[in-house]
């Protein structure tokens, strides 16, 4: 069993706060991946976990034909009004209802981690992707390099005790991490980058809607209240604020490219 109804019910929750206030933070990303791979006009792409579809978008700017695939039924609404003609579904990442060898790139922004069997859900992304297709798979950099770190701390004081030998946030962040997993799936890995964003959010008000939109939050704030996770957000936060009081958060976030063995 997959993963998709718990996310799809978090993640969308705060689906326009998500997309107005966080997701183009990431866009830095999207771009240097599209780069990594030389994403062709007319390229046939598919964004695992599509989020509101930032990526999509971008890539179809470029000419990329796009599909995407999200749990989150909000999300892939907003999507779908950002990407014109675009094949969005709602789905499961470990189950694609795309057929065998669609698709020239295949990429997952901070989506395999949550599929419950991550080999599977890479595999079945490699199962959609041409013989001589890319993988684009994408996590959060060391959180040392990640001012959001005290937030998703934060977060996970409000959380029940992981059981042991859960992975955690940063379970794929070290280095080489990410590139034996993809490798475990029949991958090769091809190489990889590490790209510094900026999170930024005009006031505290922004701030905090921004952050409590994300998943994680939304299971913090069911847990504990969303004035106790609210407090404990902008505290986390409040050392990254501007003379403005805006808020500017620098995170490094790690992909690496592959091609099916």
């Amino acid at each position: 069993m997959g993963t998709a109804q718990m996310q799809g019910a978090l993640w969308g929750a705060r689906a326009h706060e998500w997309a107005d206030l966080q997701e183009h933070g990431a866009s830095a990303v999207y771009d240097a991946a599209f780069d990594a791979v030389q994403l062709a006009r007319d390229a046939c792409l598919l964004d695992v976990g599509c989020g509101a579809g930032l990526a999509l978008s971008l890539a179809q700017k470029r000419g990329a034909a796009v599909s995407g695939l999200d749990a989150a039924s909000e999300l892939a609404e907003i999507a779908r009004s950002r990407c014109p003609g675009a094949d969005i579904r709602v789905g499961e990442l470990e189950d694609l209802t795309f057929a065998d060898e669609s698709f020239d790139v295949v990429t997952g922004f901070n989506s395999f981690q949550y599929a419950a069997d991550r080999v599977h859900g890479l595999q079945e992304a490699g199962r959609v992707m041409k013989a001589d297709g890319r993988l684009v798979a994408a996590v959060w950099g060391n959180p040392d390099k990640c001012d959001m770190a005290g937030y998703i701390v934060a977060l996970g004081s409000f959380m029940p005790p992981t059981p042991p030998g859960a992975p955690g946030p940063w379970a794929l962040s070290p280095p080489g991490a990410l590139e034996e997993l993809v490798a475990q799936a029949g991958f090769t890995p091809l190489g990889g980058e590490a790209v510094t964003v900026v999170f930024e959010f005009a006031d505290e008000d922004a701030a905090v809607r921004g952050l409590l939109a994300a998943g994680p939050a939304v299971r913090a704030i069911e847990i504990a209240g969303e004035k106790a996770v609210a407090a404990a957000v902008l505290k986390a936060v409040e050392p990254y604020k501007r003379s403005d009081g805006s808020f500017a958060l620098g995170n490094e976030f790690r992909f690496v490219v592959a091609r099916k063995r």
